[in-house]
């Protein structure tokens, strides 16, 4: 039974500007599978952020092939991509992203506005369950405004999985928080995984890469090293490498 939830296969993904040829991911092979809590890190400008990217639908590749849950997403539409990115994928932001008119429960909800397949008691039970699950159930008709770093990352992590998304996706996540605040979201994180969620991080903090089960370094647009965590509590092994 093939496990892989994410399969890239020879991307590449060129910038054009003003006759200038910027590769910024230069023949990335990389699968990951369901249920893997994945960390990616390197340098400032070294494409880690672009695959994310690529990886969450907001952007295309110029070259290669990416199978998604065993479907072929390279080529897709527009429209097909924004149906698929707002089912499949949850996102955690640096900067939150949270819209200030909004109070937390509607910025939680507002993703999943935009599916056809749920009805409004679905969604309505789908933020309670989310809020609740990140703590923040007793703040659901607060303003962003009126929560701390920590609290709008919690109300933006409730978003990306009110969903029940097939990955998260995570930017960045603990950037503009303090280091008590940024713990917090890490060990929010950890209980998702351990429920079962896939997970891939860009991060430029160690601390927070050794989080994860497996760490993948860029570098130019290449992975460099791709290796499983050693940690005594994960009870993991070591040398694990991404299948070709």
């Amino acid at each position: 039974m093939d496990n892989r939830l994410i399969a890239l296969d020879n991307i590449q993904k060129i910038f054009y500007t003003d006759e200038v040829e910027t590769h910024a991911l230069n023949k990335i092979t990389l699968n990951i599978d369901k249920g893997e809590y994945v960390s990616i890190s390197g340098p400032s400008g070294c494409g880690k952020s672009t695959l994310l990217s690529l990886i969450g639908l907001l952007d295309t590749s110029s070259d290669g092939l990416y199978r998604l849950a065993g479907h072929d997403v390279t080529g897709i539409s527009k429209k097909e991509r924004a149906r698929i990115r707002n089912k499949e994928i949850g996102f955690i932001f640096q900067s939150f992203n949270l819209i200030s008119d909004l109070s937390v429960a509607e910025n939680v909800d507002l993703p999943l506005t935009y599916r056809n397949d749920l009805s409004k008691s679905q969604r309505e039970q789908m933020v309670k369950d989310a809020l609740e699950k990140v703590g923040m159930g007793h703040r659901e008709n607060h303003f962003p405004s009126q929560l701390s770093g920590g609290q709008q990352q919690r109300v933006a992590i409730a978003r990306a999985i009110a969903g029940n998304p097939s990955v998260i996706l995570a930017d960045e996540p603990t950037g503009n928080l303090d280091s008590k605040n940024a713990e917090a979201v890490m060990d929010l994180l950890d209980d998702l995984h351990a429920e079962g969620a896939t997970i891939c991080m860009v991060t430029h903090d160690p601390r927070s890469a050794e989080r994860a089960d497996r760490n993948i370094d860029i570098l130019d647009g290449q992975i460099v090293s791709d290796h499983v965590v050693v940690n005594e509590l994960k009870n993991k092994s070591v040398d694990k490498q991404t299948a070709a």
